[in-house]
């Protein structure tokens, strides 16, 4: 069956990208300048709930300032003087994406928008991100805040390797205790499409539409992010299924103890899988780097290569 892709990526402009990746290891599957530093709007308040998340509990209350309640652009109308928990504002956030409560949330977390944002990039550095930097917690307009589609992909797969922002994302309503309204999803593809688990929508006029969405089918997990396109819902839908029909999930490492050939013994704790295309799956191979005795302290290094690339990269310890 041929599927036609609504987004002729060759006509893609250097203002736009896009790209598909394993939501499992980060790999890239598919994409176009997918390095490219640009303006993500909304997109940025995944990094701002994942930093709220590291650094405050969920039943912390805030009181909501002045400035927050006055922000600009995409708002819940908090009033100032409410009193808010943290994990109200969180879900008004992702689903409502509400620039008053991103900017109560960072005010609260890093006790001034500097001291948020300072937050927020030094995770960026942590996390191995070299295309983003944040000025803000909302994703308003400014030359220095941006992020590639890639570190966009990679970010939200981290932030779905927390429990809470799972559900919080995942979410296609909410009502807060704190008043009478009830919160839709903005993520249209989680309310109509199946594989469709979690995501974040974005807009400006300078970044134009962004879009962040998580698909699982099958035990086959995708992330997929296009900046500055305003196809986006059927981009989306129509991206995550091609590759889902294009590549099988193929365990590359199995789990159990292996015996080298000095009789050392290295244990692997768990499977591990990689999307890959039929043809990815016979160059696919394993290679283990030992380190030099001097340093048996430190952990063996596991690399998956395709095509010499490594695809996937974990440590394993000596048992014996």
């Amino acid at each position: 069956m041929l599927l036609f892709l609504l987004w002729n990526v060759n006509e893609a402009k250097a203002s736009s990208s896009y790209v598909v990746i394993d939501a499992s290891t980060g790999r890239l599957l598919e994409g176009s300048n997918a390095n490219a530093e640009l303006p993500i709007a909304s997109l940025t308040k995944v990094w701002t709930a994942l930093t709220v998340l590291d650094n405050v509990p969920l039943d912390d209350e805030i009181t909501i300032s002045n400035a927050a309640a006055t922000q600009e652009g995409s708002s819940l109308y908090l009033q100032a003087g409410e009193v808010w928990t943290v994990e109200s504002l969180l879900y008004g956030l992702l689903l409502h994406s509400g620039n008053d409560a991103a900017y109560a949330l960072a005010e609260h977390t890093g006790g001034s928008i500097d001291g948020f944002t300072k937050l927020m990039n030094e995770k960026i550095q942590l996390a191995g991100l070299e295309n983003a930097h944040f000025t803000n917690p909302s994703g308003l307009h400014h030359e220095e805040h941006y992020a590639s589609a890639l570190d966009m992909a990679n970010m939200f797969r981290l932030a779905m390797q927390n429990e809470e922002f799972i559900k919080i994302a995942s979410a296609k309503t909410y009502k807060p205790k704190e008043k009478s309204v009830s919160w839709r999803n903005k993520h249209k593809l989680l309310h109509y499409n199946k594989f469709a688990i979690a995501g974040k929508t974005g807009y400006t006029k300078v970044a134009g539409r962004t879009l962040v969405t998580y698909f699982e089918d099958d035990g086959k997990k995708v992330i997929v992010v296009t900046l500055n396109h305003s196809n986006d819902w059927n981009t989306h839908s129509s991206l995550a299924t091609n590759v889902f029909q294009s590549y099988d999930n193929v365990k590359v490492v199995e789990k159990g103890k292996y015996r080298l050939l000095d009789k050392q013994v290295i244990e692997v704790k768990k499977d591990y899988f990689l999307l890959l295309k039929k043809e990815e799956q016979e160059e696919a191979k394993n290679v283990l780097i030992i380190p030099r005795k001097s340093s048996e302290k430190k952990p063996y290094l596991w690399n998956v290569t395709i095509n010499n690339e490594v695809a996937l990269k974990f440590e394993v310890k000596k048992i014996k």
